[in-house]
């Protein structure tokens, strides 16, 4: 009869266990490195970021490419990423940028921009 019970209350446990060892790997709160920096969706972020800044500060940025990034499932999808862009003098340089999007809401918020 114990045996019996044992068995049965690891049938129960192990599901329990997978789920939240599954949660630490990428769930809720955890940054994950992007794989793809030239994915659409993600050139479309940091170009974004660059029209941000430059509405903010008057500047006349333009993006190059995205050179790295990770993600991060906040209140929406929080972006991290070192962007190279160009200057009005066309020296290129690589800027730190921090978005955040709410796809529900369709909207984004640029939170930090900075020289890298």
């Amino acid at each position: 009869m114990m045996m019996k019970s044992l068995i049965c209350l690891s049938l129960i446990l192990l599901p329990l266990v997978s789920v939240v060892e599954g949660l630490g790997g990428g769930g809720l709160g955890s940054r994950k490195p992007i794989k793809n920096v030239s994915d659409p969706d993600v050139v479309a972020i940091a170009k974004y970021a660059i029209d941000e800044h430059n509405k903010q500060s008057k500047g006349s940025l333009v993006f190059v490419k995205v050179v790295e990034g990770t993600t991060q499932v906040v209140s929406g999808t929080k972006y991290d990423l070192k962007i190279a862009a160009k200057d009005g003098s066309g020296k290129i340089m690589n800027y730190e940028a921090v978005v955040v999007e709410k796809l529900w809401l369709h909207s984004k918020t640029l939170e930090s921009f900075k020289a890298a």
